[in-house]
């Protein structure tokens, strides 16, 4: 797996070469994708571009999987899971959450995963079974246990019913907990609890590249990940099982 890892931080890099290459400027080929609030632009495109031709040129029997529609099937049962530019609402707002996204599966699980922010040049990585990083030094999770003293990061869907749902829900959890987070990039959201910067993360509505990375970030520095039930699907992580049970307990009711 390190070869494997390897792999995933340089795509990730060049990735974010090309999206540092766009930011800040006016956005080009922009258009919608779920809703008119749900954007996509060449930034996106592009990015997919260099990951995929990087990864498959290196790994020709591997399948792949991204948000802005490569699909490859696998020959060996191994497939790359890439969100070239999660966040890309702050993206274009010239925010600095937003991030790179790329994940190994194979037939026991998630293998390694990256998730690489270029602005802040935080590389966050793990390999199945040898513990989490930030920039080549060990990541864990906090070891809050009590939802009281939680900091919660969510993020929100792009549809208005749906968004209405979630502001129900926030009314509902904000007396509970320290604080709420909503830094509108799952895979940052997931990365920033595998590296104690929030105690716990729920968010409904993930595609598979949102989380894929995150969720071995997350466990490999200790944590406690979960799909949250309901349609769309979703992830509830936590660094503590107490705390993991605790939010589910709120977030089910």
């Amino acid at each position: 797996m390190d070869a494997d890892l390897e792999l995933a931080e340089r795509a990730a890099r060049a990735a974010g070469e090309v999206l540092m290459s766009y930011y800040g400027r006016v956005a080009e080929g922009l258009a919608s994708k779920t809703s008119p609030t749900d954007p996509v632009s060449d930034a996106d495109r592009e990015a997919e571009r260099v990951i995929r031709e990087l990864i498959l040129n290196d790994r020709p029997d591997d399948g792949l999987i991204g948000e802005e529609g490569s699909q490859t099937s696998p020959a060996n049962g191994r497939t790359w899971i890439v969100d070239p530019l999660d966040g890309t609402v702050n993206f274009l707002y010239g925010l600095r959450t937003w991030a790179v996204s790329i994940a190994l599966e194979d037939s026991a699980g998630i293998a390694v995963g990256v998730v690489f922010n270029p602005v802040d040049a935080e590389c966050f990585s793990a390999r199945r079974g040898e513990g989490a990083e930030l920039n080549g030094r060990p990541i864990s999770v906090t070891q809050c246990s009590s939802l009281d003293r939680a900091m919660v990061a969510t993020g929100f869907s792009y549809e208005a019913e749906r968004r209405a749902q979630q502001a129900e829900l926030l009314l509902e959890l904000l007396p509970r907990v320290r604080d709420i987070r909503r830094a509108g990039a799952a895979a940052l959201d997931l990365a920033y609890v595998a590296a104690g910067r929030v105690d716990a993360l729920y968010q409904g509505g993930l595609k598979r590249w949102d989380e894929a990375a995150g969720r071995l970030l997350v466990s490999e520095a200790g944590g406690q990940v979960e799909d949250l039930d309901g349609e769309p699907r979703g992830v509830i992580a936590a660094g503590t099982e107490e705390l993991l049970v605790e939010l589910r307990h709120v977030l089910h009711a």
